[in-house]
């Protein structure tokens, strides 16, 4: 059987494309800060850009990456110091409301201990001293002991450590040279193929701005509804804890459970001594149950999802499915890469039923 040139040209692509996908699959852990450096790089290269014009070429382009580099590193630790106010309100009234919530936790269990058979009373008193220990450390004591209860090695921590500094440093460099590393690419390319690969890189460009709206578009819609949501409910803390929880919806899964822990232990520390634990249960089920379907089901798939093109059950499955390969990266990177495959899959099926037309 022979193959015609087309064929083993596809073949050849092919080939190339699953060498480079089990590539990246073996060296994920390696790749990860890279890949989240490139994916920062790309969303703040067009402000970047934007400074360099605006100086007409007297602003060095050194200038504008440091510029925008701080700007994003402030603004991504504005988000994270709005844990700090919570913080500073809850840990005193976990001091001060921890053995009336204990208490109250275990007389409300009491039943069902019976139901099943099971010891009519937890150990409260252990626990409780179990808890204070940590509450009543100072924090260098408590996160150590922390670390070593949740048996984190050395190598984690040195993990963590060295991607915050990594990511930053990678951002500058790709910020400073996203032009010559585009061209370079671009070289690679056959020259009968460029205009085509410039086309599509084009169009691709055109859909992942829109993901990157679009993602904007839903952190603001949610960080709006559960800030006014916990409002509602009284809670004290709704507006940093609101704020956090819509913001962080950019990381998925990771974002949401912060945030839903954070609102659940607020509401108990608050709320258990006047209306019992049940209410601040019903609180976070309400508001984050409703929030994540509506996130899920309409906003990611509407608002983010059929402004790249994707179907709403595409995205759900993106998700997973990267997930799945590239763990916490690939939830990061799925949706922006299933734009760009999207775009070539249209390609390839608007070429195709060119040549069906065209032989008929």
């Amino acid at each position: 059987m022979q193959f015609t040139p087309t064929q083993k040209r596809f073949a050849a692509w092919g080939a190339i494309a699953s060498a480079l996908a089990l590539l990246t699959w073996l060296l994920a852990p390696v790749l990860s800060p890279f890949v989240v450096a490139a994916v920062l790089a790309y969303a703040l290269t067009p402000l970047v850009d934007w400074l360099d014009n605006l100086g007409r070429g007297r602003i060095p382009r050194l200038l504008a990456v440091i510029v925008v580099e701080i700007l994003f590193l402030l603004a991504l630790l504005g988000v994270s110091l709005l844990i700090v106010p919570i913080l500073a309100k809850e840990l005193p009234l976990m001091r001060d409301q921890l053995p009336l919530l204990l208490d109250s936790i275990n007389s409300s269990l009491k039943p069902w201990l019976k139901q099943w058979g099971l010891p009519s009373t937890l150990d409260v008193t252990n626990i409780r001293a179990f808890l204070m220990k940590y509450l009543d450390a100072n924090f260098e004591d408590a996160f150590g002991s922390l670390m070593a209860s949740l048996k984190l090695g050395g190598s984690v921590a040195f993990a963590l450590i060295g991607n915050a500094i990594l990511i930053p440093v990678a951002l500058f460099y790709l910020l400073m040279d996203w032009d010559a590393f585009v061209r370079q690419v671009q070289e690679l390319i056959p020259p009968r193929l460029r205009e085509g690969a410039n086309s599509f890189m084009a169009e691709a460009d055109e859909v992942l701005g829109q993901y990157l709206r679009g993602q904007l578009l839903v952190m603001l819609i949610l960080a709006v509804f559960y800030s006014v949501g916990l409002a509602l409910f009284g809670l004290d803390l709704a507006l940093p804890i609101g704020i956090f929880t819509g913001l962080a919806i950019f990381v998925p899964y990771l974002g949401f459970g912060v945030g839903l822990v954070l609102a659940l232990l607020a509401g108990l520390l608050q709320f258990s001594a006047e209306h019992g634990a049940s209410y601040s249960l019903i609180m976070v089920a309400v508001i984050y149950g409703f929030g994540q379907l509506v996130e899920s089901l309409f906003l990611t798939p509407r608002l983010v999802g059929e402004r790249i093109g994707l179907h709403p059950l595409t995205v759900i499955f993106a998700l997973l499915a990267f997930g799945q390969m590239l763990g916490f990266i690939g939830v990061l990177v799925a949706l922006p890469v299933s734009a760009v495959l999207l775009v070539a899959v249209r390609r390839i099926r608007a070429g195709y039923v060119a040549s069906r037309l065209y032989q008929g």
